[in-house]
Formats: C-alpha cells, sequence, structure tokens
C-alpha cells in the first residue's frame, strides 16, 4: 500500500493567539486556520478586537502569546512582507502624488500581480481618468476604492481587510466582493472584520465571532 500524500497546509494557521492592552486581556486564545480559496468573516461588535487582531496578524502589533505560521512556516517579518496584504481604516496612501504615481509606487515596494497593470486596476475600481488627480483631492469614497486598486495589484496571497466597505456605495460593494470572488478562485484567502453579515463576500467563508468585551 502506497503512503498517502502529505496534507497540504492551511494558508493561515494561528493557535493559542492572545494580545492585552494595559494588562487588559483584548482577545484570546485564539485558534483558528484559513485555506486558500475560503475567507474567514472576523464579527463583532465595537471593542471586541476585530482590528487589533490583523493587526497582529499583519505584524503590526506583537501577540503576548500563541503562534501564526503562514503556508506552514513561522510568520516571520519578511514572509509577512511577501504574503499578506492589509487594507486598513487609513488608506495608507501618499497625499502628493496622483493616484497613478501611488500604485506604481506601492508595486515598485510590494511586486505586482501578474497580469496586471495600475492604470487598469484604475479602470477596475471605478477611477478611470482619475490617472493625474491628487491623493488629497480625492473622496473618502474614491480614496477607498484606490486603496482597493493597490490591494488587487498585490501579489500577496492573503488579504486582511478591515470593515472593507465602508466609505463605499451599493456598487463598491459590490466591486468588494467581485475582487474577493476573484482573489479566491485563484486560490488566495481573506479575512474580513465586519460588523455583522449584512455585509459579507457570497464565497465559501469560515466565521470567527469575537467576544463581548469585559
Amino acid at each position: 500500500m502506497l503512503p498517502s500524500a502529505p496534507s497540504p497546509s492551511p494558508l493561515l494557521s494561528v493557535q493559542g493567539l492572545s494580545f492585552s492592552r494595559n494588562d487588559e486581556p483584548v482577545f484570546g486564545p485564539l485558534d483558528f486556520v484559513v485555506d486558500g480559496g475560503e475567507a474567514l468573516l472576523v464579527q463583532g461588535g465595537n471593542g471586541v478586537g476585530k482590528t487589533t487582531l490583523l493587526r497582529v496578524l499583519a505584524g503590526l502589533l506583537r501577540a503576548d502569546s500563541g503562534h501564526i505560521q503562514l503556508d506552514g512556516r513561522p510568520a516571520q517579518s519578511s514572509l509577512l512582507a511577501r504574503a499578506l496584504a492589509y487594507l486598513g481604516h487609513l488608506p495608507a496612501l501618499k497625499a502628493d502624488l496622483n493616484a497613478l504615481e501611488n500604485l506604481q509606487f506601492l508595486c515598485g515596494l510590494h511586486g505586482r500581480r501578474p497580469r496586471q497593470l495600475p492604470v487598469n486596476a484604475l479602470a477596475m475600481v471605478g477611477l478611470g481618468g482619475y490617472e493625474d488627480a491628487p491623493a488629497r483631492q480625492l473622496s473618502a469614497g474614491q480614496k477607498k476604492r484606490l486603496s482597493l486598486a493597490r490591494l488587487w495589484l498585490s501579489p500577496a496571497p492573503l488579504w486582511l481587510l478591515d470593515e472593507p466597505y465602508a466609505n463605499l456605495d451599493l456598487d463598491g460593494i459590490t466591486l468588494v466582493n467581485r475582487m474577493i470572488s476573484a482573489h479566491l478562485r485563484e486560490g488566495g484567502a481573506a479575512l474580513v472584520t465586519t460588523h455583522g453579515a449584512y455585509a459579507a463576500p457570497p464565497v465559501q467563508t469560515r466565521t470567527l465571532l469575537l467576544g463581548q468585551p469585559a
């Protein structure tokens, strides 16, 4: 009898992850996995640690305890930089660069998804014709769309999306869902924070419900 092939490692594996602020527990310990081709919805009310969890996973905050693995390997900072794309509450744009220059700059830093160009990404998110517009002149919704274009261009397999539907109209929400669906079809994965199921991508999902604060 031939030995069975080893099971592939989850794209993201978290064990015993906890975080405290000023000696007050924020979340944890948490255990969960996310496979390629699926999304994890991180749900809960304000103050339960949804944003903090994503910032810990992105390497922006240090956990009190626990282990994070990406594709079976410890999540060192160099691996995080290649494997994760983080969409936070702030747009992470350079205000004095125009929309196209922002995308070109970020692609130079982090690389670019194969066969995708910044100008095409702008058109995809509804910013065609805004290539030369300085980021500081864009509305909140337009900045969010520019951040979505940056996300789409990223070659990272794991997306960390903190309230990605904020500042978007119905067309923008549909755009986010299309992007997540396409990313998962290509074998990527996404963590999406939401206040509830009213806005969630129509894809294969797991749910992580964070408890109420003490």
